[in-house]
């Protein structure tokens, strides 16, 4: 018998590589981002509230689309509050979180109280709509007694072992790898719940980002990387896609949070990144008055309600009063509370203090003593 090779169409040859889903190609071309369509952008409301497509409305309860509208405008109020108290010194740093409201309720609304959160540093709507008091927010800025991170971490770096909210660490994309550690742990403990991990976009040219990635891909974890995809790394313009919803309303996040391991909702950060940042410097007036003005998330959802009869300009102005009362009630408590005692500095690391950080604490005292003239103690706890 004569063995015949089996002939074939070489045009019609499917690459066979491990994942491939590709075509053979008989002509090198560089693909240029800037001349082939992009990955498309999941849009349910548009920008005066109306809901596009009637199939993927996610038919939220009135009662809970309130809650999203007074989270999200509450949250504002507070920035606005706590940026200009950074502005007068009064505290030492902050972060708005302008024109992001909407990524923050509604991701949160589609987790469970137990899943655990990693946040960046741009996160505090999470935090608020879990249930975290205003007393504790601004106790944390203020790094006063009340703060349960006793005076340690700078202004928003907040944290809620109750309400399973990572403490926020400063250094760029740390909390990627330990959210896939922690998602890990929650797999192997076969435990019903799930991590998510927020970060901007500039975090994922971190090595911890696709060192990150790669675990938690390879261990199949239950973590949902969460990318805050505002267009600046800082200041500087990224083009980072995973799967791109419109982050400018609550419902797109809270639809694609629940069904996407990486969402990365596209908006615009209407704030400066940080107060140690100007933003003019990279961006126009213009743009930014565009997203305040015309595409912003709180108006959004706003006209939503208005055109249901959920909201109205009487709610509108009562709503704004008691919110900007209460911001300021507890803004004006936590300036008025004591610092914590200044031996908290050396607790809660050892069970037995070593000796050189008895050592530490002998210093301590003795340069206060020193110098008491410049350490005011009667305005920390005794």
């Amino acid at each position: 018998a004569v063995l015949r090779q089996q002939t074939f169409d070489s045009l019609d040859e499917k690459p066979q590589f491990p994942g491939a889903s590709a075509d053979f190609v008989d002509h090198l071309e560089f693909i240029q981002p800037n001349v082939i369509s992009g990955i498309p952008v999941y849009r349910v409301m548009d920008r005066q509230g109306q809901i596009i497509n009637p199939a993927e409305d996610p038919q939220l309860p009135k009662e809970e689309v309130l809650n999203f509208y007074q989270k999200m405008t509450l949250l504002n109020t507070m920035d606005r509050i706590l940026y200009e108290s950074q502005r007068q010194g009064r505290i030492s740093f902050y972060m708005t979180n302008y024109g992001e409201e909407g990524t923050h309720i509604g991701s949160a609304a589609a987790l469970s109280p137990n899943d655990l959160v990693f946040g960046q540093y741009r996160e505090a709507g999470v935090l608020m709509y879990r249930g975290f008091p205003l007393d504790l927010f601004m106790a944390q800025c203020y790094a006063n007694a009340d703060d349960l991170g006793k005076g340690r971490q700078m202004p928003v770096h907040y944290g809620s072992k109750d309400l399973n909210f990572v403490t926020i660490s400063s250094p760029l994309a740390t909390q990627i790898p330990q959210a896939a550690g922690a998602a890990y742990a929650v797999k192997r403990e076969n435990a019903n719940r799930v991590v998510i991990c927020y970060f901007g976009e500039g975090a994922a040219s971190e090595g911890d980002a696709h060192a990150g990635f790669n675990f938690s891909a390879t261990l199949e974890c239950p973590v949902i990387f969460f990318c805050r995809n505002n267009g600046y790394a800082i200041s500087t313009p990224t083009y980072l896609s995973v799967l791109f919803s419109n982050g400018n309303s609550a419902s797109e996040r809270h639809i694609s949070a629940g069904v996407s391991r990486s969402p990365s909702p596209r908006f615009r950060r209407i704030g400066h990144h940080s107060t140690s940042d100007d933003s003019s410097a990279y961006r126009s007036v213009d743009e930014v008055n565009y997203w305040d003005k015309q595409d912003h998330p709180i108006s959004r959802l706003r006209h939503y309600m208005t055109a249901r009869g959920w909201w109205g300009e009487e709610e509108e102005r009562a709503w704004r009063k008691q919110s900007r009362r209460r911001v300021m009630e507890a803004f004006e408590k936590a300036e008025r509370r004591l610092k914590p005692h200044p031996e908290l500095l050396f607790t809660d690391v050892y069970h037995d203090d070593p000796p050189h950080l008895q050592r530490q604490r002998e210093a301590m005292w003795r340069h206060v003593q020193t110098y008491k003239e410049h350490y005011p103690l009667d305005q920390y706890e005794q």
